[in-house]
């Protein structure tokens, strides 16, 4: 059981974030009309961590998040948005971009600074150039976020990416305050438990777990159409959430409270960040954070194999 309102230092930053935090991808830009409702609700419920970026809606999701926490002192309330991504194929890390890009978002947002600037999709799936856009984001954006920092326009540098490997890489090259991980840490993926997450703890670098759904099936569970990083659920994947929710049935425990409360247990891991495309599937995954989950679930998963046994729970 976890209260979603309550608070986590994020690393070293002096941010503290709400356990339960709400993304503005593509599911809160399918809600269309409803998205300022989802802002309302999530602000209503206590939740004060926002994440957005100029990739989600073309722009779209901040100016809601703008329009939506304007009558909020901006002391209430933590929002991070990202830098290099401003479209589907269309990549630009460089200084000028950069520091462009902060501006533009800023004013979408209506807020004369950022919390949290995050290097968006630096992952070689992204890129035929990979290393080059490496260097230009190690080498260029950072520099300029850090300019910007010390200009007040934001508080922490960080980056959002979904492999792991490439994360520990960049927080190796420059010093981040923060990684935001999509999926890579959920009760289906564990492959940042030996090295990144270890080594986020000891140099005090803040976890933010985007996607902790795996964008779908650990939400529905094993149904037909079940989605997993975006696409159909192979059949093995399947197969696994189909053991997970058995036992967590077993425990009465519904398979998505299990998914958002996992990732938490980590001590590098600050914030679960969820997009909704309904007001009321706020409340829903409220109610999921704070649904008790016995000590003795997650040792049936670490007896079954489904968790690593070293995995904090």
């Amino acid at each position: 059981m976890i209260d979603p309102a309550s608070v986590a230092p994020l690393g070293r930053t002096g941010l503290l974030i709400s356990r339960l935090g709400i993304g503005g991808g593509s599911s809160f830009v399918r809600a269309g009309t409803d998205r300022g409702h989802v802002v309302s609700e999530a602000f209503a419920a206590g939740l004060r961590y926002f994440d957005t970026a100029p990739l989600y809606g073309e722009g779209a999701s901040e100016t809601t998040f703008g329009e939506a926490l304007a009558p909020h002192s901006r002391d209430t309330f933590v929002v991070s948005t990202k830098v290099g991504r401003e479209a589907e194929h269309r990549f630009d890390y460089s200084a000028r971009n950069v520091t462009a890009s902060i501006a533009r978002s800023c004013a979408r947002l209506h807020v004369a600074s950022v919390d949290i600037a995050l290097l968006h999709d630096v992952d070689p799936d992204m890129h035929e150039d990979f290393e080059q856009r490496f260097h230009e984001a190690v080498d260029e954006a950072y520099p300029a976020l850090d300019r910007l920092r010390g200009e007040g326009k934001l508080r922490a540098i960080g980056v959002a990416l979904k492999n792991p490997h490439v994360a520990l890489r960049l927080l190796r090259a420059r010093p981040f305050d923060c990684v935001m991980l999509a999926g890579a840490y959920t009760l289906l993926e564990h492959s940042s438990l030996d090295a990144l997450l270890p080594w986020c703890v000891d140099h005090r670098v803040g976890v933010l777990l985007a996607a902790p759904f795996n964008t779908g099936i650990l939400a529905t569970g094993a149904v037909e159409g079940a989605r997993y990083f975006y696409h159909p659920a192979p059949p093995d994947v399947m197969a696994r959430v189909a053991r997970i929710e058995r036992i967590c049935a077993h425990h009465a425990v519904p398979l998505a409270a299990a998914a958002l409360q996992f990732p938490l247990a980590h001590p590098a891991i600050a914030s679960v960040v969820v997009g909704h495309e309904r007001a009321e599937d706020v409340a829903r995954n409220v109610a999921f954070m704070r649904h008790p989950v016995p000590a003795a679930m997650w040792a049936d998963l670490k007896q079954d194999g489904l968790l690593p046994a070293h995995a904090p729970t």
